[in-house]
């Protein structure tokens, strides 16, 4: 693994859970990403990526991301992440809920250098649905 992506990686999870200025988390990516296992309808690359988290944080602005199992080989990492939030917004139709919820899931990266420029994302969203009180 390249020396620069540990630091990149840390960096970008550093923004992702600072509420007041996540975009440099979008530092981390490819303005061309490929993403895999995002919702259908996305726009490709950064505009789609920027829309999924801008949704996200919409619905649950105190998120907060922690990996574990962070494995690197090659051009790429491993890990599984959980994500916990507190729902203050409409998310996939449903309203705010004010509910405490804690999302379970694997990402993998590809990287060139010290930018991701493929990603594979696998995140438990029955488990959420159901912690926001869906059937």
């Amino acid at each position: 693994m390249s020396s620069e992506i540990g630091p990149a990686v840390k960096r970008a999870i550093d923004a992702f859970n600072n509420k007041d200025n996540r975009t440099g988390y979008f530092d981390l990516y490819d303005e061309n990403v490929l993403l895999h296992g995002f919702p259908a309808g996305l726009l490709p690359g950064m505009a789609g990526l920027k829309a999924f988290y801008s949704g996200l944080w919409k619905a649950f602005p105190d998120g907060r991301l922690e990996l574990s199992n962070v494995v690197a080989q090659g051009d790429r990492v491993a890990t599984m992440y959980a994500f916990t939030a507190t729902h203050q917004g409409e998310f996939m139709g449903v309203p705010a809920t004010g509910k405490r919820v804690e999302v379970t899931g694997m990402t993998i990266l590809r990287f060139v250098g010290d930018k991701c420029v493929e990603r594979w994302n696998v995140a438990d969203m029955l488990s959420l649905m159901q912690q926001l009180g869906t059937k």
